[in-house]
């Protein structure tokens, strides 16, 4: 019987745990070593700054399509903005938030998130669903970007 309880509170206790690191709107929270927090270099796009951020960039742009209540978004969340600072200049990274946002959403078919989709020349290249190694993601950005 213990163990048949344990697990519905476990669970509530690390989704609890997953929605107080990421509290902030607008920007990832990212938990460094020691605990400290770090405000992510990301932008946030929405509806009405998408076409300008995204579709008119002269760079490659990479959206992540995220919700603040998504676990796996803020599993993700860490090495998006890894990869926005490590293609600084190369590629353009933002972020939209699929519940404020939701006419662009679904205006590109997001069913499920994290949804990553890459754009280039203001046209969907390539997309990826869920979160992925930080590894399959580098090698899709440089086939986008043409490394």
């Amino acid at each position: 019987m213990r163990s048949k309880m344990a697990r519905p509170i476990l669970a509530l206790t690390l989704f609890l745990a997953l929605s107080a690191i990421g509290g902030c709107q607008g920007k990832s929270t990212v938990v460094q070593k020691g605990g400290a927090h770090k405000m992510s270099e990301v932008a946030e796009v929405t509806q009405a700054t998408f076409d300008d951020e995204v579709v008119k960039s002269d760079l490659p742009t990479l959206v992540d399509f995220w919700a603040p209540w998504c676990g796996p978004c803020r599993i993700l969340a860490p090495t998006v903005d890894e990869l926005a600072g490590e293609y600084a200049g190369k590629l353009k990274v933002v972020k939209l938030n699929t519940d404020q946002n939701a006419q662009v959403a679904g205006r590109y078919g997001i069913r499920g998130i994290p949804t990553l989709i890459f754009f280039k020349d203001g046209k969907e290249v390539d997309r990826i669903v869920g979160v992925q190694p930080k590894s399959a993601l580098k090698s899709k950005i440089d086939s986008v970007i043409g490394d």
